[in-house]
């Protein structure tokens, strides 16, 4: 990422150049990302192809004001804080589901990130409802933030045969939790964004993805609430929990919602495709 690249995206947040990379710079940047660029999964029902390269992310984030899902944001949010002088690692987890499961490998990216400062975090702009803040990556204790109450701890081993390799078992687990539900389990050895491809292109194809079987554009709000359009409907809660609960009535409604509320410029409203069209 040139210096043109790293003023464009720091403009699509609203943010100045961090003078250096500091923990509170993290954080201010952390927080700007998840106000201004949504956590979304359209492009998995208008046909586009989800690319994991820099140049590409930066096209849709930045060149084309999109969102994205995990891979995405939190790939090109890596990128960035990495031009900035930042000590960034790419890890991977795998979201638990129904029943306490574990998703696929490769599930979810998020970010172990060290500043100048000392913090070690883990920075995470692509799970949806998260933490608005980075959460410290050493503590075992209750991290309270606007968010919620996280906490990141050793994790269970898994059943034989789960995790792979002898190298793959020799790493340690942590869970992610908030709310004392755990959310997803994080490993520590370090990855590098093409070893993705395989989980983004199964949570674009599959019939067993979420992703495939629903419709969702969110982002956190200026007052710390959020703003939610899930298929037609929308949802503004604030940050004393209230929500206000609407459904656009027309195709032309619900473009406006995009563009005025999100800022993406749609020609065409999404719709969820069945699985293998």
């Amino acid at each position: 990422m040139d210096s043109a690249q790293v003023d464009a995206y720091l403009r699509r947040l609203g943010a100045e150049r961090p003078a250096r990379p500091t923990d509170d710079a993290l954080r201010e940047l952390h927080l700007r990302h998840l106000r201004a660029v949504p956590f979304e999964n359209l492009s998995v029902h208008l046909g586009e192809e989800i690319v994991l390269t820099e140049d590409r992310l930066l096209e849709k984030l930045v060149d084309a004001r999109r969102g994205g899902f995990c891979y995405e944001l939190n790939g090109a949010f890596g990128a960035l804080l990495t031009a900035l002088g930042f000590e960034v690692v790419l890890l991977a987890a795998r979201v638990y589901g129904d029943e306490g499961r574990l998703g696929i490998p490769y599930d979810h990216l998020a970010l172990r990130v060290r500043t100048v400062d000392g913090g070690e975090w883990l920075a995470d702009v692509g799970f949806g409802a998260h933490s608005h803040y980075p959460l410290a990556f050493s503590e075992r204790g209750d991290q309270v933030d606007p968010g919620g109450v996280f906490r990141i701890g050793g994790a269970e081993p898994d059943a034989a045969g789960a995790r792979g390799g002898s190298e793959e078992a020799a790493a340690v687990d942590l869970d992610v939790a908030l709310g004392g539900k755990a959310q997803y389990r994080l490993e520590t050895r370090p990855r590098v964004l093409e070893d993705f491809v395989a989980g983004a292109w199964w949570h674009s194809t599959s019939p067993k993805s979420h992703f495939l079987r629903s419709l969702v554009c969110s982002r956190i709000t200026e007052d710390g609430g959020r703003i939610t359009l899930s298929g037609r409907k929308l949802t503004v809660t604030a940050a004393d929990g209230t929500r206000e609960v609407r459904e656009p009535a027309t195709d032309e409604e619900v473009l406006a919602v995009y563009r005025d509320r999100f800022g993406i410029a749609l020609d065409r409203v999404p719709v969820v495709r069945p699985a293998g069209t």
